[in-house]
């Protein structure tokens, strides 16, 4: 009885399958997690010594923030399968405090933000009354094709190619999807909840001999590199890094939160005031390791709730066991270049499946919605068009004050906002405060 009672969350796999399972969350996320410290390495004007340790203690650090999240302990942690990666919202603000006050600036506002992030926290979580499915629904559609665009750029050959778009590369990334979509329609089970992982093989096989893949920096990379805190040196406070970066994590809250309950939707669980909390904590906490650790910002990794969707695998073992894969590969320099060198063609015909199955979610939370008035339609139709402005129009935003650049160029955070606001002046702002009782009513009202 008591396995009947488990949730699909709780279940633990068999450890191949949570290894497969694992290491194809890792694959999808890997270009998106080593992004970030290629950025600011390069605004840093760091070293290749120095470059390679920071992307390193990156994945070490992503790896010990996932399992923070997945296994949790005490009040930390939200227990479902979310990844967790550097924020790109932190990227703008970090190349400026990197050219002015170096690593140590950023470590150090870095860590401040963070502590902000894990006390704010209970108090942050109370908004999850204003996610009712409009809201939700409205947030995860908006994610998922938010991230389109990253997987097309991913297809083409990555934004800065200079064969971007060329034949060659939307061929592998067409071959990739192809190959996802066959093993769907063909194979059950195991194979197919691997999918996405045989795609990418299948990418890599097809790449090798068609020069896309790049193996060079593997026989010069370390077997074995230790993450040591304060690498750099000791962090440094600056009050100006400090706001910025804590304007950032105000950011990264509402993100998290629209992926959490993305995650929720897709597995099945309700996520309540209680599992916000814990979850943005562990956000704070991992983002204070990030910084005492040579790395960033942590939060979840919007590329991965995708993968849920399409695998159907809702066991939240399997991204802990990604955490442990990232863990390892932080520690063996070696092992992340041989993992680095998955060209971006071959990520991109996985990543227009994965992030097409996160829009495609939130339609599916919207069809729950009740739209027999046009309050709730155009709550969906305005956030969903604010939300996607910045992917439009890159500089609509141009003009505005340094400081809003933050918010106004995250098309995430900005449709999060508009639907917050929209529902609340159009239903109420207690609307989503007993989510299932709204449900209820949702479901009545569809069956009239």
């Amino acid at each position: 009885m008591a396995n009947q009672a488990k949730h699909p969350v709780d279940e633990v796999l068999p450890f191949g399958q949570l290894f497969l399972y694992g290491l194809q969350h890792v694959l999808a996320m890997y270009a998106g997690a080593v992004a970030v410290p290629l950025i600011i390495a390069g605004a840093a004007g760091l070293t290749k010594e120095q470059t390679a340790f920071l992307i390193n203690a990156d994945l070490f650090t992503c790896g010990i923030a996932t399992l923070i999240q997945t296994i949790g302990f005490w009040k930390f942690g939200i227990r479902i399968p979310v990844i967790q990666g550097v924020t790109f919202a932190a990227v703008t603000p970090m190349v400026m405090i990197a050219q002015s006050q170096g690593m140590t600036g950023i470590f150090g506002a870095v860590i401040i933000a963070g502590l902000f992030t894990l006390l704010i926290a209970p108090f942050f979580s109370k908004l999850i009354r204003f996610f009712p499915p409009v809201v939700t629904g409205s947030v995860i559609t908006i994610i998922g094709i938010s991230l389109l665009q990253v997987g097309v750029n991913w297809a083409a050959g990555g934004v800065g190619n200079p064969n971007y778009g060329s034949l060659t590369f939307l061929g592998v990334a067409g071959i990739v999807l192809l190959t996802i979509l066959l093993v769907n329609k063909y194979c059950t089970g195991f194979l197919a909840n691997i999918s996405v992982l045989i795609g990418l093989v299948v990418g890599m096989i097809v790449a090798v001999p068609l020069g896309l893949v790049n193996f060079s920096g593997v026989g010069n990379a370390a077997w074995i590199g230790i993450d040591t805190p304060f690498y750099f040196g000791l962090p440094t406070f600056e009050l100006g890094a400090i706001i910025a970066m804590i304007l950032v994590m105000l950011v990264v809250m509402v993100e998290s939160t629209g992926d959490f309950l993305a995650i929720g939707e897709i597995v099945g669980k309700d996520i309540s005031e209680d599992d916000l909390t814990r979850g943005l904590r562990a956000d704070g906490l991992s983002t204070m390791l990030g910084g005492i650790f040579n790395a960033f910002p942590y939060t979840a990794f919007a590329q991965n709730v995708g993968l849920v969707g399409l695998t159907g695998i809702k066991s939240r073992f399997v991204v802990a066991t990604s955490g442990l894969i990232l863990v390892v590969l932080g520690l063996f320099p070696k092992v992340a270049t041989v993992v680095a060198s998955v060209p971006s063609a071959v990520l991109g015909g996985a990543g227009i499946a994965m992030f097409g199955i996160v829009a495609a979610n939130g339609i599916k939370t919207l069809s729950k919605v009740d739209f027999s008035n046009n309050h709730n339609l155009f709550i969906v139709a305005i956030s969903i068009g604010i939300g996607l402005i910045p992917l439009v129009s890159p500089n609509f935003f141009s003009l505005f004050p340094a400081w809003t650049q933050t918010i106004l160029h995250s098309g995430i955070t900005l449709g999060s906002i508009t639907a917050i606001v929209l529902n609340a002046f159009f239903n109420g702002p207690t609307s989503g405060a007993k989510k299932e009782e709204h449900m209820d009513e949702v479901v009545a009202s569809t069956a009239k």
